[in-house]
């Protein structure tokens, strides 16, 4: 269901965008130590089932120029699962997101997650979601 799949991951620092990827790649089997892209901008991985995943951190991003010359449209334009924090820092180069995430830390440590879907993949994320069984985790199909 995420193959080929863009999320987008909006919030604040501190709402969670990071601690969430790294709970989605271990659901989709990544093991070992999984880095925050924030300084590569983009760490790449691979889920045993042969899925690659690009996680992407745009935070820091502020030149286009860097987009073309580090390959980024040939990522997005590829196969693979590729999730951005900050996606807004890259707006112009990066096509719509099929599913945003919207993620607000509240004052009780626990977050607002609003999610939203942008095309038709995103949708078949939100159906496929809203159909699965509790704890069935994430599924790359």
């Amino acid at each position: 269901m995420l193959r080929d799949a863009f999320i987008a991951l909006h919030g604040e620092l501190g709402a969670g965008k990071t601690t969430f990827v790294r709970h989605l790649l271990r659901a989709l089997g990544i093991e070992g130590r999984i880095k925050s892209p924030t300084y590569a901008v983009v760490e790449p991985h691979e889920a045993p089932d042969g899925l690659a995943i690009f996680h992407f951190d745009f935070y820091r991003f502020n030149d286009p120029r860097e987009w073309d010359d580090a390959g980024f449209r040939d990522i997005f334009a590829g196969a693979g699962l590729k999730l951005a924090e900050w996606p807004d820092n890259a707006a112009g180069r990066i096509p719509v997101a099929d599913l945003a995430i919207k993620m607000e830390a509240m004052t009780d440590d626990s977050r607002t997650v609003i999610l939203h879907a942008g095309t038709a993949r995103g949708i078949s994320l939100l159906a496929h979601l809203e159909s699965a069984e509790p704890g069935s985790g994430p599924t790359a199909a």
